[in-house]
């Protein structure tokens, strides 16, 4: 555009300078040649075009928007009309209650009320992409500036819209995937309708009130204790019946031996213990019921 109007101003001069009463009119044709070549440099750099890879192109005119679209590489155009580029890869669009984190400074998180009256705070990732088909009318209904007019205040009032459904508690733990997936479609169908794509919704973070973090922590205390009791309590069972068995076995010994062995038996037991006995290295003397008929056994070993 810039030769186009440098070669119109030189067809001017050259034109203006045409007069033979003027000394440097010999300048004037060769200052028409200048601004011919510079139209024509101007109008073949103006009819071409280049969109970057990831990008479209819209082209107006005039103020009218033209339906066709550019796709990324050189492409010929009216030299006349105005090009304006949409990125039309993936981007992402966070509110977070982290300072620095989401897309606007400060605490941008969502806050909602639940079923039960409670607020909870919703920090959230939009993945969203523009539809390369769309971008005309995007930018014929909407314009450059469709993530502040379009995905931030949609996002954040289908959140709060579908958040009354569920209590606060089960929004954090049971219904989270519920939950996602029902705001995931409502926001979906209303990008599609604006020209935008939603490819993921992510729910990174539901903070609930302290009140309730506290009584889901003392609730887990609890259950956490009559776990360990339990525990002990089932250990405790285990030794008595052990202890049960234990005795009856001692029983159920004594029993044999008061009804079971004879005398035979009990002197070769005797005789048994005294060789064990005596084949000990150590010192010791030995004296059986204290009978004279009974063996005596001295070792000074």
């Amino acid at each position: 555009m810039f030769f186009l109007v440098l070669g119109i101003f030189a067809l001017i001069a050259g034109f203006a300078i045409n007069t033979p009463a003027l000394t440097f009119s010999r300048f004037a044709r060769p200052v028409k040649l200048i601004g011919v070549v510079l139209i024509i440099l101007g109008l073949l750099s103006s009819s071409i075009r280049q969109i970057d890879a990831g990008s479209v192109g819209v082209q107006g005119l005039f103020g009218d928007v033209q339906t066709r679209v550019l796709e990324s590489g050189l492409n010929f155009v009216n030299p006349l009309v105005n090009v304006t580029e949409y990125d039309i890869k993936t981007q992402n669009y966070t509110m977070s209650a982290v300072a620095d984190e989401g897309d606007k400074a400060g605490d941008d998180a969502i806050r909602v009320l639940t079923a039960d009256g409670l607020q909870v705070v919703i920090d959230l990732t939009c993945l969203y992409r523009v539809t390369p088909s769309e971008a005309a009318k995007i930018h014929r209904e909407i314009g450059p500036g469709y993530v502040d007019k379009i995905v931030r205040p949609i996002t954040r009032t289908r959140i709060r819209d579908n958040a009354v459904y569920y209590e606060a508690i089960a929004l954090y733990s049971t219904k989270r995937d519920e939950f996602q997936n029902r705001i995931f479609k409502a926001i979906e169908s209303d990008f599609k309708k604006r020209g935008l794509m939603l490819e993921q919704l992510l729910v990174r973070n539901i903070e609930l009130p302290a009140s309730v973090q506290k009584t889901i922590e003392s609730k887990i205390n609890a259950e956490q204790e009559s776990q360990k009791m339990q525990f002990v309590l089932t250990k405790e069972k285990q030794e008595a019946d052990r202890k049960r068995v234990e005795a009856q076995g001692i029983a159920d010994y004594q029993k044999i031996l008061s009804t079971g062995l004879s005398d035979k038996q009990l002197q070769y037991e005797q005789i048994k213990a005294q060789k064990e006995l005596a084949a000990s290295p150590n010192t010791k003397i030995i004296i059986m019921n204290g009978r004279s008929n009974a063996p005596l056994l001295i070792s000074d070993k």
